[in-house]
């Protein structure tokens, strides 16, 4: 079940349990009686769970990295700050749009929930946004014709999926105000073909081959890659982002218990 769902459940049984007692029972009680458990716990917790829900709901919500899908960038464990009020004020459970704040801008680190299936939080880069000519051929990104700046930076290696040694090769990358680190496999293809949905919205937006492909992204959507270009499973594979998806924007590490030195991170 969606955290955001629990503590909404959470807030109203806590606080109709207060309003109630407001209402209806503390008068009724002698005045150096004391408060039923239920009603005690219930006016302790209420405070606590709507500031929690606020504060998660529209200024800034924690999420953990599972994976390695944004090496260098995010590490596996690291604990991230989303922003959830750049992209605009959304109502909580629904994820609603009410103000409008702005647009994601490419090269922003967002959070959205998976369209295949929006109980799942997925991180990415935004590389393409409305409007947009998205190619991806050769290991070399080009937005509207025109290929992104890179500059070889060397190496990076990590542990893999299966505890493999995975060594890379490592550019950085200057998409829109943001200048950051990719990765890529050599030896590894662009895409695997054999693992793009055939169905998902707008497909015929896009053009596969062996060496890429090239999308147009449609009003309303995003589309999103990993900096670890040859092991992210992103828009390449299954479409592209509905604005209605968008959770926010990460900008932040304040937690790695395996690199203490992450800690306050800003996140480019």
């Amino acid at each position: 079940m969606d955290f955001a769902l629990i503590m909404f459940v959470a807030l109203v049984i806590t606080g109709v349990i207060w309003l109630l007692d407001s209402l209806f029972f503390k008068s009724k009680r002698p005045k150096d009686a004391k408060l039923p458990v239920l009603t005690e716990y219930a006016k302790s917790f209420f405070p606590v769970i709507l500031a929690v829900f606020m504060l998660r709901s529209f200024l800034v919500e924690p999420f953990k990295i599972p994976s390695g899908s944004m090496l260098p960038t995010l590490l596996v464990g690291d604990f991230i700050l989303v922003n959830k009020y750049t992209y605009g004020i959304r109502l909580p459970i629904i994820n609603k749009k009410i103000i409008d704040v702005r647009a994601p801008e490419k090269g922003d680190v967002m959070v959205f929930r998976y369209p295949k299936d929006p109980s799942l939080d997925y991180i990415k880069r935004v590389v393409g946004v409305p409007g947009d000519t998205v190619t991806y051929r050769n290991k070399r990104l080009t937005i509207n014709g025109k290929p992104l700046a890179t500059q070889k930076d060397g190496t990076y290696n990590y542990v893999g999926r299966g505890l493999n040694y995975v060594t890379t090769e490592q550019y950085k990358e200057q998409l829109g105000q943001h200048l950051h680190t990719i990765i890529t496999q050599p030896g590894r293809p662009s895409i695997d073909l054999s693992q793009v949905d055939s169905q998902f919205p707008y497909r015929e937006n896009c053009d596969y081959n062996d060496e890429g492909f090239t999308c147009k992204v449609p009003q309303g959507y995003y589309f999103m890659m990993g900096d670890n270009r040859d092991d992210s499973t992103d828009s390449r594979y299954w479409g592209f982002v509905p604005d209605r998806n968008i959770v926010g924007r990460a900008f932040m590490v304040w937690w790695n218990f395996d690199h203490l030195k992450r800690i306050g991170h800003m996140i480019e």
